[in-house]
């Protein structure tokens, strides 16, 4: 009877330490912090490793510091040049101070999830539809930036923002079909028109050259001739005419007219 009546005695008393080392005893992980609070007054950050608390005296919130991948939302995004797009982003941060993350903020997630929103329709909306498609890594730094700046006081770190999709209306689509299309002939007009330029520039230079010397003019008729002569389908012949013959009919001319 005693010894049943010892094993009834010790019974809660095991059970109230094992409650007491439960409560006391708490392990963080490497990539774990615990915020200690001692009644209700923060006293320090602890961990990783093994935690021992003062039950009932001592709280602890558990704060995790690896990168944390945050998908912000479709936002509806008007754009300087007023077309309406809808833009969705990733936002990827991690915590640097967890006593600023859990005393200064009540949740740093949610915080940092809706000043996302806004910073992205903030910064998109100054931006025309051609800059948020063709600048998009200068709008992801300044967005990160911005974030950046904002979460300091929480002891967080914005190490990247990234842009994924902006969805543009199918009409705008066909609009901006019929621009990039319209580009594409002003090029190609633009073109060809320095072709002809370039042309007519190479032209002018044979023609001074070949004004330099009569014969050169006769020697390029021959030149030409020759490559006719060549052809076998062609029954076309062509016999140069003599620029001096060409210049005696002028100057016998001009006598005539004199006299």
């Amino acid at each position: 009877m005693d010894s049943v009546s010892s094993i009834g005695f010790f019974s809660p008393l095991v059970l109230l330490l094992l409650l007491f080392l439960w409560a006391a005893i708490k392990i963080l992980r490497e990539y774990e912090r615990g915020v200690v609070f001692t009644l209700g007054r923060f006293t320090g950050v602890k961990g990783p490793g093994l935690i021992i608390l003062i039950p009932f005296v001592q709280q602890m919130v558990r704060t995790d510091l690896r990168t944390v991948v945050l998908d912000v939302p479709t936002q509806d995004v008007i754009s300087r040049d007023n077309v309406s797009v809808k833009v969705n982003a990733v936002v990827y941060f991690r915590v640097l101070d967890p006593e600023s993350a859990i005393i200064q903020v009540e949740d740093f997630i949610q915080a940092t999830s809706q000043l996302a929103q806004t910073t992205l329709r903030s910064v998109l909306g100054k931006h025309e539809l051609d800059e948020m498609l063709a600048e998009r890594d200068k709008l992801n730094a300044d967005i990160q930036e911005i974030l950046d700046k904002q979460t300091d006081a929480w002891g967080i770190k914005v190490a990247n923002v990234e842009i994924k999709h902006v969805d543009i209306d199918e009409s705008m689509i066909r609009a901006i079909a019929r621009q990039a299309e319209a580009e594409r002939e002003r090029r190609a007009k633009v073109i060809n028109a320095e072709g002809e330029q370039q042309a007519a520039a190479k032209l002018l230079e044979a023609a001074h050259i070949l004004g330099q010397a009569p014969e050169a003019m006769q020697l390029r008729y021959l030149s030409t001739l020759n490559i006719f002569a060549n052809e076998g389908n062609n029954s076309t012949v062509v016999f140069p005419f003599p620029m001096s013959f060409a210049d005696w009919l002028v100057s016998k001319k001009d006598k005539s007219q004199d006299a």
